[in-house]
């Protein structure tokens, strides 16, 4: 269940503040969370089959999301494509198909990316749902990232289903600041109540 409305903080208050309480998680609680979100991935929001794509990431540190999450999609019969960052300044994303832990190696600021061949940024209208990394996520849909605006610049010309994963307590009801260039997403993932729709 959503927490209350977050007072009115700036992003970057909010960024801090989730940072500082990831930071303080116990590897226990982590490893549990993520095999409950890995449990969810079978019961996704969209109907899917064998062979169609759904687009993830690999989760850095103690934010939400395994590699137990990318096997669940592969398990599943499903093309699963992971995000590659572009050299230079921000932009859309690229994207390369998971074929296992062992093909992922470090790049741009130590995060996990594929090794195999690299895709077009126009590859993810593909896709059948898209998985995407957030700090907080609220009903109305809004999604605070990072800040780089990756995502944003990814998602915005495609018309693809979205979800942000979260843990439990970055769920609010409402108040995630946005600005003009965020774009929404359609459900919000969380480790203790799975996919729940949002901005409808």
């Amino acid at each position: 269940m959503a927490s209350e409305t977050p007072s009115s903080r700036s992003k970057h208050d909010l960024r801090r503040d989730v940072l500082a309480a990831r930071a303080s998680m116990s590897p226990f609680v982590l490893a549990q969370v993520n095999a409950e979100l890995a449990e969810w991935l079978y019961r996704l929001p969209v109907d899917v089959g064998d062979g169609d794509v759904v687009a993830a990431y690999a989760a850095a540190g103690s934010e939400p999301g395994s590699i137990a999450m990318l096997d669940v999609l592969v398990d599943r019969g499903l093309t699963v494509l992971l995000p590659i960052v572009p050299e230079g300044d921000p932009a859309r994303l690229q994207w390369s198909e998971y074929r296992g832990e062992i093909q992922l190696e470090p790049r741009r600021w130590g995060l996990l990316e594929p090794i195999g061949q690299r895709l077009d940024p126009d590859v993810v209208h593909q896709a059948k749902l898209v998985l995407v990394p957030a700090l907080a996520a609220d009903r109305s849909g809004a999604r605070l990232g990072r800040g780089a605006g990756y995502y944003d610049r990814t998602l915005a010309p495609i018309d693809v289903p979205v979800a942000a994963v979260v843990h439990d307590a970055e769920f609010v009801d409402s108040g995630v600041p946005q600005g003009d260039d965020d774009v929404p997403v359609d459900w919000v993932l969380t480790p203790g109540d799975g996919f729940t729709a949002v901005g409808r």
